[in-house]
């Protein structure tokens, strides 16, 4: 007797249905509770950089290219093997900052506070990509040395999300949100978290290790997104 002789026919309709918008390219049509809210991750960015191929040659030799060491949370992205040494003005120094793959298009240097005044730089807060006109820095690899004339940058807080759960919240790519941290320590409320979306982000907040610092992180027992109206504040950002 064929198994499906035990199956009602609702049964049989669903699974056939699944088939078919699988079939049509609709990934969550196969994941059971695809339609449940992801959960909300939120990590600390640590000091590192991202650099172009030609840089990833200049600082560790011809043909080199990045080493994956360990995978980052969205897919495709990683920390690499290489480290660089970031040095500022008067050759204050930062040993061993972590390169993040890719490559892009531009070198960037992504800072917390604390970090920028270690280096004696004035870094000033941005959204990755937006170097014009930041300061720069001298990147020491093992084979040569990089001089960035701009790039390097405090990284704005920010949250990653696909398309579908932008629209769950309400919102669309370069929106803002508000980030809601609880702990029985210090309940925390962080504004203007730029809204990154596209079509296979995770959802997941990145902040540096300041605010990561300041809000208890580690503490925290419940984390959520909140809608934020907009203001003309984000323009220069």
């Amino acid at each position: 007797m064929s198994s499906a002789a035990g199956l009602d026919r609702a049964m049989v309709e669903q699974i056939v249905r699944q088939i078919v918008l699988r079939q049509s390219g609709d990934a969550s049509a196969s994941i059971p509770g695809a339609d449940t809210p992801p959960e909300l991750v939120v990590s600390i960015s640590a000091r590192h950089c991202h650099l172009t191929d030609e840089h990833v040659e200049m600082l560790f030799g011809p043909g080199h290219t990045l080493t994956p060491e360990k995978p980052l949370y969205q897919d495709g992205f990683f920390a690499a093997a290489e480290t660089v040494m970031v040095v500022g003005p008067r050759r204050r120094m930062l040993p061993t900052v972590r390169v993040l793959g890719p490559t892009r298009p531009q070198s960037q240097v992504e800072l917390a506070f604390t970090d920028s005044i270690s280096l004696g730089i004035d870094a000033p807060v941005r959204h990755s990509g937006q170097i014009a006109g930041t300061p720069g820095c001298v990147l020491v690899g093992p084979h040569g040395v990089v001089e960035l004339n701009e790039g390097v940058i405090r990284a704005a807080r920010h949250v990653h999300m696909c398309h579908r759960e932008a629209e769950r919240q309400g919102v669309a790519n370069g929106d803002y949100m508000k980030l809601r941290i609880e702990s029985d320590l210090c309940t925390t409320v962080m504004e203007n978290l730029l809204v990154r979306a596209d079509d296979t982000a995770k959802l997941e907040v990145h902040i540096d290790t300041d605010e990561g610092n300041a809000c208890f992180l580690d503490a925290a027992t419940k984390v959520e997104l909140l809608k934020q109206e907009p203001c003309s504040c984000h323009e220069s950002h």
